[in-house]
This record gives structure tokens, sequence and C-alpha cells, in this order.
């Protein structure tokens, strides 16, 4: 079994940064991909951020100068800094690994919300 498990979510003000964690858990031989995603109030969800197990990011335009991903021992973070209104959504945590029993999957965690207001 794996879990994901995201923190970090919260309260800022227009220009403010918040930084997400996303910790993995559970029966893990490795982790292959690590991402961050996003869904506000009445949109789909969509990418903000990811990174390979190569160390290869990945970002979504509205992210690119503004956020920053990084692994380290297992836990993805997510620095967010010049945030906007527009950024305020539940943001979730995406892990692509290989399972001692289930093998390869995909996994998500259950979200944080971002708001951004004044």
């Amino acid at each position: 079994q794996v879990q994901l498990v995201e923190s970090g979510g919260g309260l800022v003000q227009p220009g403010g940064s918040l930084r997400l964690s996303c910790a993995a858990s559970g029966s893990i031989l490795s982790i292959n991909y690590m991402g961050w995603y996003r869904e506000a109030p009445g949109k789909q969800r969509e990418l903000v951020a990811s990174i390979t197990s190569g160390g290869d990011t990945n970002y979504a335009d509205f992210a690119k100068g503004r956020f920053t991903i990084n692994e380290i021992k297992g836990t993805a973070f997510l620095q967010m800094n010049s945030l906007t209104p527009e950024d305020t959504a539940v943001y979730y945590c995406k892990a692509v690994v290989v399972a001692i029993v289930a093998g390869r999957g995909d996994y998500w965690g259950l979200g944080t919300q971002v708001t951004v207001s004044s």
C-alpha cells in the first residue's frame, strides 16, 4: 500500500509564498515520478509541476519563474512565490511508484487547499 500526504496549504495574500510538501510512504521500491496538480473552482485538474527520477522537471506556463519543484527522499516540495488569486485551488500530489506487492502504479494524495486572497 502506498500513501501520499500533502501539507503546507493555507491562506496567503497576493504576492505571498507557500511551500507545499508531499510525503510518500508505504511499500515503495522506487519512485519514478512526482508531480503537483491543481483544481481551481469550476475548472479541470491541471499539471503545475513535475519531476522525474532522473531529476528532469516540467512546469506549466503559469508556474514558470514562480514555482519550483524538488524531491528529497520520497517527499516532493513545491515552492510557490508571487502568488495571485488565480492560484487559488486544491493542490494534489501524484506519484508513479514501483511498490513491493502492487508493482507499478499511480497514486494521488487527497489534496491541500491553497487560497490567495486579500
